[in-house]
């Protein structure tokens, strides 16, 4: 029998991915991709460890999909991550005609919502707020750390 996940039990696993992060000292976002309700691919930003800006969590965790499923196109595909994606990352998401995107926690400074869905492929599906406290907390205690 098939289990099926909630969209919260796949957030508590890029939740993971994040806290990772945050012990290396990056940024902590975490992401996973999921297809047919399995992970397929999971990441965290690595932008200090790699010294490469492009180096984001959704970016690393569409790679490995793509290179998972050996296709660019991830209609099928959700991602969770735990913080809104930025420009950036919402334009590989409209590349890869992303099915559906699940974000924790908003970024008021440089999310893509600030732009609108539009920056999304037409037919990706976008929810929010999936354990908005714990992505928020996490990411609140890193840039507090930062500046102790």
């Amino acid at each position: 029998m098939l289990t099926i996940f909630s969209d919260e039990h796949f957030m508590k696993q890029a939740l993971k991915e994040a806290e990772a992060a945050f012990e290396l000292g990056e940024v902590p976002v975490g992401a996973v991709v999921v297809c047919q309700n399995q992970i397929i691919a999971r990441a965290h930003n690595q932008t200090e460890q790699l010294n490469d800006v492009t180096a984001h969590a959704e970016v690393l965790a569409l790679t490995a999909a793509s290179n998972y499923l050996g296709s660019k196109y991830l209609q099928d595909c959700t991602l969770y991550v735990t913080l809104e994606p930025c420009v950036m990352c919402a334009g590989a998401l409209q590349w890869a005609q992303l099915g559906r995107l699940v974000y924790g926690a908003p970024d008021d400074k440089r999310g893509f919502m600030a732009f609108g869905k539009k920056l999304l492929h037409p037919r990706t599906q976008v929810e929010y707020g999936v354990l908005l406290e714990e992505c928020s907390t996490l990411m609140k205690s890193f840039f507090r750390k930062l500046r102790d």
